[in-house]
């Protein structure tokens, strides 16, 4: 053998080897990964021949499965209020795949689970017709449709850009995630080519992405919100309701030469004034001063124990973006952050979990969106544990801080008959300009001894201008959901 002849079949026998070593590893190490992937459709065609389990919550069946009479015999269907679940639960596409609820649950729903392994031999040696397991979250249909409700209706000239979520501070059960815009899952998982597309091509025309879920993926900053962060760190630190703080109209950002004012400028009665004024009032000044008396250090472990810690939730079940404090590295930074601007973000989720967190005596619970998984011989495979993720407040603490949030709810001019409601409005500015951008405004709140809070956060929409708070829409909204969830319907 010439000397190339012996290079061009060594040549052929390394690229025999390499194509072997690619096969191997997509076949055997990424077989799993590949399955799972959203866009493998294959494995959607496949699916199509089975029943899919249902998705309920609360009594009601958001997600099921129905004999097609097409080419395929199932058809996934969202037969209640779609669009107010829809970036909640996802959709089942042949064309688009999966999310939400749908494709983290996927497996479990399609029946090829391992938990359910059982039931498929069962189910095979009986003759059964192949079926998966079903879902229970722990949404409450009622508040959830109350809140995407109010920010459809928006101030009453079109829908807010926004969300709302609310937990159940005892045992950290999600009891609302509303996401405005939405979609409609039932165009997305239909079975005529048309109506996927055109409802697809709706979405992405939308410069407000409906498909992202803006209670769990939409970092923002909170603005005044942060304050109850804050003052749980001042109160941390030995300082209570009567300490006295600045009632100036502005004040210095340390280490530079800008002026920092409270909200329009105004004052916050003037000379010397105490904490809880301040607090009521939501003014700027005292707390960015107030700031630098806690330190950054004490500031930042207050706000990781009150989840704020760049993490994202563990197992809720959808994706999630994290909170946190951003970069800090001067006391100007710490100044700013103490009043929820600077890098600071936090989901509509995230702000809930502050304020339940205060509800909770103190101590703060893992987020849980998922109440219980079902075989389908009807047999709970996992049910809902309540899981304490440390205490933030002593409960002192947090029953001060519950006395300032109820002040500061009664400043804002709210409330419910016959209820007593604890809260903290927020206004934040954002982008290049922030003086001429159109703020977001929050309203995070809970009710004493009624173990429900809610958090609101509007982006934009119609009738939101400069001079909007979180007073004006999203205080609300956020009434409104806690009325729900407390029996009044909204």
């Amino acid at each position: 053998m010439n000397a190339a002849i012996r290079r061009v079949a060594i040549a052929a026998m390394v690229m025999v080897v390499a194509l072997l070593l690619q096969l191997t590893w997509v076949q055997v190490f990424r077989a799993d990964e590949l399955r799972a992937d959203p866009r493998n459709t294959r494995m959607l065609l496949d699916e199509y021949s089975r029943q899919r389990g249902q998705i309920t919550a609360g009594g009601r069946v958001l997600a099921m499965s129905v004999h097609a009479g097409g080419r395929y015999e199932f058809e996934r269907t969202y037969p209640t209020s779609p669009t107010a679940f829809g970036p909640t639960i996802g959709y089942y596409s042949l064309q688009f795949a999966t999310s939400g609820i749908e494709q983290s649950q996927d497996a479990f729903l399609n029946g090829s689970d391992p938990r359910l392994l059982s039931q498929r031999i069962s189910g095979l040696i009986s003759g059964r017709t192949p079926q998966g397991g079903s879902v229970e979250l722990t949404l409450d249909p009622v508040a959830q449709d109350v809140a995407y409700g109010a920010l459809q209706r928006g101030a009453g000239q079109g829908p807010f850009v926004g969300s709302v979520a609310a937990v159940r501070p005892s045992t950290g059960e999600v009891l609302a995630l509303a996401s405005s815009p939405s979609f409609d899952p039932n165009a997305l998982s239909s079975q005529e080519q048309t109506v996927r597309t055109q409802e697809m091509g709706r979405i992405e025309q939308s410069p407000d992405r409906p498909l992202l879920n803006h209670a769990t993926q939409q970092s923002l900053p909170p603005g005044s919100t942060m304050k109850v962060i804050t003052t749980a760190a001042a109160l941390e630190s030995g300082m209570g309701p009567d300490t006295p703080v600045s009632g100036a109209d502005r004040t210095l950002l340390p280490g530079t030469s800008t002026y920092l004012q409270n909200y329009a400028g105004q004052t916050c009665g003037g000379g010397t004034v105490t904490l809880r004024t301040a607090f009521e009032l939501s003014c700027n000044v005292p707390f960015v001063e107030l700031s630098q008396e806690i330190g950054s250090e004490s500031f930042t472990e207050m706000a990781e124990r009150f989840g704020v810690d760049g993490s994202e939730p563990e197992e809720l079940g959808i994706p999630a973006a994290p909170s946190g404090l951003g970069q800090m590295d001067d006391a100007a930074q710490l100044a700013m952050s103490s009043i929820g601007q600077s890098d600071v973000r936090m989901t509509t989720l995230q702000n809930a979990m502050v304020a339940a967190t205060v509800s909770n005596g103190g101590v703060r619970m893992q987020p849980q969106l998922i109440r219980s998984l079902t075989a389908p011989d009807l047999s709970v495979v996992q049910g809902f544990t309540p899981e304490d993720a440390g205490r933030a407040l002593t409960d002192d603490q947090a029953g001060t801080l519950t006395e300032l949030m109820e002040g500061a709810e009664r400043n804002a001019g709210g409330g419910l008959p016959g209820v007593t409601i604890a809260s903290k409005t927020g206004t934040a500015e954002h982008g290049v300009d922030a003086d001429e951008s159109i703020p977001y405004t929050w309203y995070i709140a809970f009710v004493p001894g009624q173990d429900v809070a809610v958090a609101v956060a509007i982006e934009s929409g119609p009738g939101i201008t400069r001079d909007t708070v979180g007073s004006t829409y999203a205080a609300p909204i956020g009434r409104e959901v806690l009325g729900a969830l407390l029996g009044g319907g909204g």
